[in-house]
């Protein structure tokens, strides 16, 4: 009676999970991957009006600030941007890629920068 007992706990663990399994697959994933910081600049670039350009918005592309397709293995839910200027044009593209307002810079990098340094001088606490 022991075994029919144990066997059914372990029939109903086997069917929560199962339940859990589907409900969690069925919802797609909302965790992003974080965007690798490319530069901690902004990229100077000129633009060509009327033609698409396609901003690396993951930060491994070999061809910053253009994408040259390397979120496809490294980053696959950070795709890039493509964007048309409407006349040819000198502008600052983002290299952190944490900017508000993509491809173009808006100063986020600064808090990159202050972050970094911030890691840098202040000593980590030990445990």
């Amino acid at each position: 009676m022991n075994t029919l007992v144990s066997s059914k706990c372990f029939l109903t663990s086997i069917s929560i999970r199962a339940w859990m399994v589907c409900l969690t697959a069925a919802r797609p994933c909302s965790q992003k991957s974080k965007p690798a910081v490319a530069s901690k600049l902004p990229y100077r670039v000129k633009l060509t009006g009327g033609k698409r350009h396609t901003w690396c918005a993951c930060g491994h592309s070999k061809k910053q600030p253009f994408c040259d397709g390397a979120h496809n293995k490294l980053a696959p839910d950070l795709p890039p941007l493509r964007f048309t200027p409407e006349k040819d044009t000198t502008a600052m593209l983002c290299g952190c890629k944490y900017t508000a307002n993509p491809p173009y810079c808006d100063g986020t990098h600064f808090k990159v920068i202050f972050r970094s340094i911030k890691e840098f001088v202040l000593p980590r606490k030990s445990s």
